[in-house]
């Protein structure tokens, strides 16, 4: 059997849909923000959300923070390639900006709740989903009081939704634990798990 000795050899190179979602207070933010401090040439998908601004947080760069009303407007129009209600606010991922840089041929990180990664996995069943997780709950609740962003109700909502979340782990493809003060572990193991999605000999199928 004759091969051309100048064609490639490895696998042909196609982008990914990497969904990065976690338990409330894993720390998905502060991963995102050093992912994209990282050498990752990938497109990072911002999120719409009715929820307010916190402090620190900039328009475009964190969150499109947008009414109720808009968001509406956005889902009737099918602009949103998922969206949930999360503790009484909507999150959604504009489906535009996704669509044009897989078709550009770049890799795509979207951060979302559990119940938007359900949804991908069912609209997109060849997205990468890497799901985070602190060592334990202790420490979950612990990263949580010190964020100080929830009454004590909302902290224990978050904590009891915690536990049920850990039950939609099968549905992912990775589990990562984002351990205390080992913010560089957590991302050497999301790039290697990007690597080694880059050297599978069957590539996952994207349709946006």
């Amino acid at each position: 059997m004759s091969r051309d000795r100048r064609s490639t050899l490895g696998p042909p190179a196609k982008p990914l849909l990497i969904v990065l979602s976690g338990l409330s207070g894993v720390g998905k933010d502060t991963v995102l923000v050093d992912l994209k401090k990282s050498s990752l040439p990938v497109f990072f998908s911002v999120s719409a959300t009715t929820r307010a601004r916190r402090s620190g947080e900039k328009e475009g760069a964190d969150y499109y923070f947008v009414s109720t009303e808009k968001f509406q407007q956005m889902i009737d129009a099918d602009e949103l390639l998922e969206w949930a209600t999360v503790y009484g606010n909507r999150y959604g991922i504009p489906r535009a900006p996704v669509r044009q840089a897989i078709e550009r041929g770049q890799d795509v990180i979207v951060k979302i709740d559990v119940q938007g990664a359900a949804t991908i996995r069912k609209k997109v069943p060849g997205a990468v989903l890497i799901f985070l997780v602190t060592s334990t709950l202790d420490e979950l609740e612990s990263r949580l009081n010190k964020r100080r962003t929830e009454s004590p109700e909302e902290l224990e909502l978050r904590l009891k939704t915690a536990v049920k979340e850990l039950d939609s782990t099968s549905m992912f493809d990775y589990i990562v634990v984002n351990r205390h003060d080992e913010i560089r572990r957590t991302i050497d193991t999301i790039k290697a798990i990007v690597t080694a999605e880059k050297c599978r000999i069957l590539p996952r199928d994207l349709s946006i």
